[in-house]
């Protein structure tokens, strides 16, 4: 699989992958680790729908998000403003304790000659989501990402999350949002420019401040 240079895949080197009889024998482990019988009725069939549910979850390390954004169109009739796929679903998970990551993320850019599909914004957001995460690493993939191949005269990507791993257990803060944001070129060295990206996005009502 290749994977953008500028991006860290997350995947690190992972060695022989286990069988899924080795998977759904740990998570026959950890029913048992967790008080529960693995053996009653309720739980038979769990080690094999975990398994299935990571394949599904965990699908972003057999995903290479630079060939989603190779097919590019040059016919825009000169457009050069700001192009932004808002309230993108964010669905991923926490590496350190591998619980939910749940929120909206916000991708745009400026487009330097060429274009892409706004679908395909979409999937490098899923295509790195799909992986064990940190909000922040997340952020900076997605963006260096669609700077590296697309080349536009800027990038910027807001992810504004809630995290499992605090709501509900730890320091137990239901209702905290945590927002990162990455901003590459004329997003980073022009502050109309970043004022006028992040108003076109809080003109959703979010609460990102413009300063």
């Amino acid at each position: 699989m290749r994977d953008n240079g500028g991006a860290d895949s997350g995947a690190g080197s992972r060695g022989e992958r286990p069988t899924r009889a080795e998977a759904e024998a740990a998570v026959r482990t950890l029913l048992r680790w967790a008080g529960d019988d693995p053996d009653r009725e309720g739980l038979l069939d769990t080690p094999s729908r975990v398994t299935r549910g990571y394949e599904e979850w965990f699908s972003g390390y057999a995903t290479d998000p630079v060939s989603l954004l190779e097919r590019t169109f040059e016919e825009t009739d000169g457009y050069d403003e700001i192009v932004l796929l808002r309230d993108i679903r964010l669905e991923s998970t926490c590496e350190h304790h591998m619980a939910p990551i749940l929120g909206r993320v916000h991708v745009g850019y400026l487009p330097h000659r060429r274009v892409v599909g706004i679908s395909k914004l979409a999937r490098v957001v899923e295509a790195y989501a799909r992986r064990l995460q940190i909000q922040e690493k997340l952020t900076a993939q997605i963006a260096n990402t669609i700077q590296d191949v697309l080349r536009p005269r800027g990038v910027a990507v807001v992810i504004e999350a809630a995290h499992q791993c605090m709501t509900t257990r730890g320091v137990h803060k239901p209702g905290v949002t945590m927002v990162t944001s990455r901003m590459l070129g004329a997003f980073r060295d022009n502050a109309a420019t970043r004022r006028e990206l992040l108003a076109m996005i809080n003109n959703r009502g979010t609460t990102i401040q413009t300063e």
